[in-house]
């Protein structure tokens, strides 16, 4: 029932919220500009740009691209030399220069993987100006790529007045961020942190208290009788860390610490944001194309795969430990879960952080039943069922692309979306997307899995060869969320998950910004019985179809010698126990 209701009103929430961002997006005058509009301009002032220009694909892109360097820069900066700046009143040392390179590259990707324990290594200038600020923009940017998508796809801004093969206007790129970090961003977060300090979050910059322990035991000469209770801003933090499908939390458990996230109610709360503006998107692009039913279509594929996947791991997470067969009574996977979640809440939180591109966790993802296991690679290998803010619905607008393809050689006709042909260039490019991701994660796990001197992973055998290929998935997926026990903070870990943060961030994004500049320019064809729709149940089954399949043939090996494998020895092993 608790599952049913985290789900039901995360839907209901994310369609006013759908209907909003439609708004603020559309170019049209709007309510919330009364509020906003003088302070964008402010910032527009400030750093010399002019927002009323139009972008096509190239400097759209360029401009994304050049304000992430900017951006890894700073961050890169900040946490290399945070010892000798100030809000640091724990006295924290520096990052290493490896743990510093991925920490910023993983926080300015939207990935927030963590190889470091933030309430240690990081001081309170480092959070909060440099990872929380992050969870901020890089979201925004996302965002602001999906939306030039969505308006390639209708021919561009300027589509009235464009003749064929003229460089479309797809927006502005500043523009886009500062409003969705404004007006979407800052807001919500507002709200959030307010809700969940009210839970007992902490929110406070003052240094962390000492306090003696509760139960101090038998005296000795190395009796703990005191220990240190690492506190902060963390209300604020962990709002846009599950709004901003970041996951990077305060403390290194994340949430299943019972300060980031201490009521079943701040759970259920934070649950709900994790995946609130991924599906508020969909609801978005509707009314952005103007195309309620391919929104509808979209949401009902979403909705199927993301059900599909919840089910199977909770009812997985709801079997025994098969390493604990015959020593204890037979009850559901409590193996690295809160007791206050049960099995239940933490699969639920578990398949969907992999679903989008959030990665936070309430339970420890190592511990899952290997089904489980093969639902959270599997959500972070789709990367489409609700996704990354902005980055999702542009991995899911591929998927549509590659099955309009697929539809239109079966049925012999020229593939084409919304009017628009696919033709040799367009496919060309949607090849390099579809074999980027196994590409990558698979020769990192091989070369990662044959050097046993740099893999540092903590179990042998098959959850071994799953921890590696967790980590690089995660990483590629924009996700962060890991099968931790791994030793990844490394020199080799940190930097071959830099290369491979990098190639699962901008290729996915700017590609299809290339594909969707592209499409802008032809010459739209009218609908006429021929036209393949897009809204109804034949395409909608297709498509689901075509992702399940792709990522099937892409990575069934790696899957065998992962958490399938698992479940069989595991199964084997126990009925012998019996």
């Amino acid at each position: 029932m608790d599952v049913l209701l985290i789900l039901a009103l995360a839907l209901l929430l994310a369609w006013p919220l759908g209907a909003y961002m439609t708004g603020i997006f559309s170019g049209q005058k709007h309510w919330s500009d009364k509020v906003f509009a003088p302070v964008e301009k402010g910032i527009f002032k400030i750093l010399g740009i002019n927002a009323s220009a139009g972008m096509n694909w190239k400097s759209y892109g360029i401009a994304f691209l050049i304000s992430n360097l900017v951006l890894g820069v700073i961050a890169f900066l900040l946490l290399m030399f945070q010892h000798v700046l100030p809000m640091n009143p724990d006295g924290i040392g520096p990052l290493s220069w490896d743990l510093a390179l991925h920490t910023a590259v993983s926080f300015l990707t939207n990935t927030n993987q963590q190889h470091y324990s933030g309430q240690a290594q990081l001081s309170y200038l480092s959070q909060g100006f440099v990872i929380v600020t992050l969870q901020f923009v890089t979201p925004a940017m996302g965002l602001a790529v999906c939306l030039a998508v969505l308006r390639g796809l209708m021919g561009g801004r300027n589509v009235k007045d464009a003749e064929e093969g003229e460089e479309r206007d797809l927006g502005n790129y500043y523009q886009d961020t500062v409003r969705a970090v404004l007006r979407l961003m800052l807001p919500l977060a507002a709200v959030v942190a307010l809700l969940l300090a009210s839970q007992g979050v902490p929110s406070t910059y003052q240094a962390s208290p000492t306090v003696p322990v509760v139960e101090q035991g038998q005296a000795s000469v190395d009796q703990l009788t005191e220990q240190k209770i690492p506190l902060g801003p963390v209300a604020a933090m962990v709002a846009i860390k599950q709004l901003g499908t970041n996951g990077g939390g305060w403390y290194g458990p994340n949430s299943a610490n019972p300060l980031e996230n201490p009521t079943p109610v701040a759970n259920a709360i934070e649950t709900i944001a994790l995946v609130l503006i991924p599906i508020a998107i969909v609801f978005m692009a509707g009314g952005l194309l103007r195309q309620r039913g391919f929104a509808r279509m979209s949401l009902a594929v979403m909705g199927f795969l993301s059900l599909l996947c919840v089910g199977a791991a909770i009812y997985s997470e709801q079997q025994p430990n098969a390493a604990f067969s015959g020593l204890a009574e037979q009850a559901g996977n409590m193996e690295g879960k809160e007791v206050r979640f049960g099995t239940d809440l933490s699969a639920l939180w578990a398949t969907l952080t992999t679903q989008t591109s959030n990665g936070s966790v309430n339970a420890m993802h190592d511990s899952l039943n290997p089904v489980a296991g093969l639902v959270t690679r599997s959500g972070m290998l789709i990367n489409a069922i609700w996704g990354g803010i902005g980055c999702g619905f542009v991995n899911f607008i591929v998927y549509v692309w590659i099955a309009v393809f697929i539809a239109g050689l079966m049925i012999g006709r020229t593939p084409e979306i919304f009017g628009r042909k696919l033709e040799k260039t367009e496919i060309s490019w949607l090849g390099v997307l579809l074999v980027l991701p196994s590409a990558v994660i698979l020769t990192f796990t091989a070369i990662t899995v044959a050097i046993p001197a740099i893999t540092g992973n903590s179990n042998p055998g098959l959850h071994g060869i799953a921890q590696v290929f967790y980590e690089y998935t995660s990483a590629f997926a924009n996700n962060g969320s890991g099968f931790e026990g791994l030793g990844d903070n490394t020199p080799w870990w940190n930097i071959s998950c830099v290369i491979v943060l990098l190639l699962g961030r901008y290729l996915p994004l700017v590609i299809p910004l290339v594909i969707a500049g592209l499409l802008a320019k032809k010459r739209q064809i009218p609908v006429s019985n021929g036209t393949l729709p897009l809204h109804n149940l034949t395409f909608g089954v297709t498509l689901v179809t075509v992702i399940l399949i792709l990522n099937f043939l892409s990575f069934l090996p790696s899957m065998v010698l992962g958490p399938i494998g698992e479940a069989l020895e595991l199964t084997s092993i126990a009925g012998d126990l019996k």
